[in-house]
This record gives C-alpha cells, sequence and structure tokens, in this order.
C-alpha cells in the first residue's frame, strides 16, 4: 500500500507540476503582456518554483564530456566495462592521459542516490586519474529473477570490480560503503589477494556510529529492526521490471534526508523564488541543479537495507569485530598492506567525527605510516566530496596520499 500510494500522489504532482510550468511560461512569455503587469513575474516565478520543486525524476546522466586540467578544456571518454544485474563499472578517461596514470575506484553509496551524485568527486579525480565508478542500480528496475542482493554480494561486487581493473589500484569509499569496502579490504588481504588496493580512503563513512552519534544514527537505535521491517519496506508494484521485489523506496530515503533539514530546504526553494523575480536566472538555475541531483532517488532491497541497519547501526558489527562475509567472520587484523586515509567533515550532519577516524584504530597490524587522518574545516558530509572544499583542500590530500603509497 505505501507504495501504491507514492505512486498515486507522485500522478497527481506530475499533472500539477506541468500544469504549473506551463503557466510560468505563459506568464513570462515576452510576447504577452502578462508578463508586465501587476503580479505577473511574482506569480510566474511562483509556479517555476512550484513546477520545479513537484516534477518527477529519473536517473541523471553523467553528463562528462570534458574536464579542466592544465589550464585547458580535455575531452573525456566513458565506457561501461562491466554490466551486472544490480550495478555496472563505469570507466572515465581523459584522453589524452598517460596510460601508466593511476587508476582509482569511486565505490559510490547505495543510501537511495543514483552514483551521479559523485560527479562532481569524478570530474576533480579526472585531471589526473582514470576513474571507475560503481553505478548501482535502481532496484525496482531489477527483474526477480536476478535474486537478492545484500551486504555480501556488495562485498563481492566491489572484490570483482577491483579484479576488473587489475593490479595496482587505489579506492575511495564515499560515505555508506566504507563500511563493506572496508571489509572487502581485509579479505582481499587476508587472501594475498594481488587486485587488493594499494590505498583505501574512507570518506564521511560509519565506521563505529558510537562516535558522535548523529540524527541518523539515533533513528536507527530508537526502534527494533523488525520495526523497520514492517514499516519502512514496500512492494515494487506492477508498472517496474522489479514488480514483486521488496525494496526500502528511496522516496522514503529522500523524505527522511529533506525532513533533517527542512527550513535550510525551504530557505533554497524561497531564494530560487527570489532570484527569478529579479530575473537572476543563473543563480535560480543553480538551485535548480542542485535539487535536479538531489531529488533524483533510486530503490535498494530489503534485504541490504536491513543488513545495513542492523550491522552497521544496531550492532556495531565493524568496530566489535563480529560482521561476517559468507559465514566468515571479517578480521581488520588481516590489512596489513593496503594504505588507509580517512576523511571526515567538521560539521558533517550524517556522519559524525570518529567514526570514520575509527577504522585506523580497528586495524594493529597495518603500520603506522600507512595511516593517515584529514578533518576538513568547515565541511558537511556533502561538502567533503563536492564543492570548493573538495576541490581545493580535500582532493589534494588525496592525491598526496596516493602518490606516497603507489
Amino acid at each position: 500500500m505505501l507504495y501504491h500510494a507514492y505512486e498515486l500522489q507522485r500522478s497527481w504532482l506530475s499533472s500539477a507540476s506541468t500544469w504549473a510550468s506551463i503557466g510560468a511560461e505563459m506568464l513570462s512569455n515576452p510576447a504577452l503582456p502578462f508578463g508586465y503587469m501587476g503580479m505577473g513575474p511574482i506569480v510566474s516565478s511562483a509556479l517555476d518554483v512550484f513546477a520545479h520543486a513537484t516534477a518527477t525524476y529519473g536517473k541523471p546522466a553523467w553528463g562528462i564530456e570534458t574536464v579542466e586540467a592544465g589550464g585547458k578544456r580535455h575531452p573525456v571518454v566513458e565506457a561501461t566495462v562491466v554490466n551486472k544485474p544490480f550495478g555496472d563499472l563505469k570507466r572515465f578517461r581523459r584522453a589524452d592521459l598517460p596510460e601508466d596514470a593511476p587508476r582509482l575506484l569511486v565505490v559510490a553509496p547505495m543510501s537511495g542516490h543514483y552514483a551521479t551524485l559523485l560527479r562532481g568527486t569524478v570530474e576533480r579525480m579526472l585531471e589526473n586519474y582514470t576513474v571507475y565508478v560503481t553505478d548501482w542500480a535502481d532496484a525496482r528496475n531489477v527483474p526477480l529473477h536476478e535474486g537478492h542482493f545484500d551486504l555480501d554480494d556488495y562485498m563481492d561486487y566491489v572484490i570483482e570490480f577491483l579484479e576488473h581493473i587489475g593490479e595496482g589500484a587505489h579506492v575511495m569509499a564515499v560515505c555508506q560503503p566504507s563500511v563493506p569496502v572496508f571489509a572487502a579490504t581485509a579479505i582481499m588481504n587476508r587472501d594475498k589477494h594481488p587486485c587488493a588496493p594499494k590505498t583505501l580512503t574512507m570518506m564521511g563513512g560509519p565506521i563505529d556510529t558510537r562516535c558522535s552519534p548523529t540524527s541518523v544514527n539515533d533513528l536507527a537505535m530508537e526502534r527494533p529492526i523488525e520495526w523497520f521491517r514492517q514499516n519502512v519496506i514496500a512492494t515494487v508494484p506492477m508498472q517496474y521490471r522489479g514488480s514483486g521485489r521488496r525494496v526500502y523506496p528511496g522516496f522514503m530515503q529522500l523524505a527522511g534526508f529533506m525532513s533533517m533539514n527542512l527550513g535550510n530546504h525551504m530557505m533554497s526553494h524561497y531564494e530560487m523564488f527570489k532570484h527569478l523575480t529579479v530575473g537572476d536566472e543563473a543563480s535560480a538555475q543553480a538551485t535548480k541543479d542542485f535539487y535536479d541531483e538531489y531529488r533524483s532517488v533510486c530503490d535498494m532491497t530489503a534485504e541490504f537495507y536491513l543488513q545495513t541497519v542492523q550491522e552497521v547501526f544496531q550492532d556495531h558489527a565493524i568496530p566489535n569485530g563480529t560482521f561476517m562475509h559468507r559465514g566468515k567472520r571479517i578480521d581488520l587484523g588481516d590489512i596489513t598492506e593496503t594504505a588507509l586515509l580517512a576523511i571526515e567533515g567538521q560539521r558533517d550532519d550524517i556522519s559524525g567525527l570518529g567514526q570514520t577516524k575509527a577504522a585506523l584504530d580497528l586495524t594493529p597490524n597495518l603500520k603506522d605510516a600507512k595511516k593517515r587522518y584529514y578533518m576538513a574545516e568547515g565541511a558537511g558530509h556533502y561538502g567533503i566530496f563536492n564543492g570548493s572544499k573538495w576541490r581545493e583542500k580535500i582532493a589534494p590530500v588525496v592525491e598526496e596520499f596516493v602518490a606516497e603509497h603507489g
């Protein structure tokens, strides 16, 4: 019923958004007198904001055609190099990049948003690296016959992607995947796998959520896992390819994130309205571009979501040493070769300070020379991997670390 109620609301709002968009265009059309009379510009701007806020968003395109490096633009080649039911491996490469350039696997979060949320991350690293990205699928579009997908499968995907990339690769895990990628790194170090990453950078990841718990952590701890199973898991409706699959819907995740900072989101839309009324299209478009990406959400499989809530946020399986993969306990002491970089944002309201840094204390057999911590002053959660702080302050730290241990 939950998913059907959402679909009904989405259909209604989609129609309302279309009519609002038409009204905004009519009121702002220079060939018509409405835009020059009385409340015309104000009503047009209000309709434009409403149309944008209620529009339906699909998966955004990556759209990385060129990248700036060395003071000039370079063409970028995008390719899907591994195709799997629950996620592809994308490769982005500057056409003129040397063949021996470092290779970086960026593991995107499977947390309700598409991997394109990391577009800014990829663009910055493309200056000097061949960049691979885990492009996770929307679970509602994966047919039931493809089976299930949980944390074990996630780790298997990461290992398989590293095997495809080959020896000597580096890994960057952004937020949620820090946990399964950390565990996969332990597995590959334990097995002396030739494709074990040279370095692992974990950015704003919930390694130990007991450190500086945030509202996200508190929500996961307040209720038993059965409450989540009964109240936030839904069945995909018939009109999608994954009909019948049990999922944690993306719209639930988006509603949670929006409600955490509702005042800020409302002010952003009010500022967009003001920009439109004075004709500042560039500033209004910047806000639109952000929300186009932010409101593009996808579903997660129920088993992956529930296992993550229980293992990461409730049982603290990684710091407690009880995290499992295919029935075998993960021993983080097995990490002896892969260098670790933990990055946190000073103002991160999703993964609090200390949660990612904890990874460095959980690897007793890794030399201190292969561990590094960096706290980005003034950066929030998204500022760790997007925006000016990422480009100018954080990315150089990653590049220096990779060069040191590559």
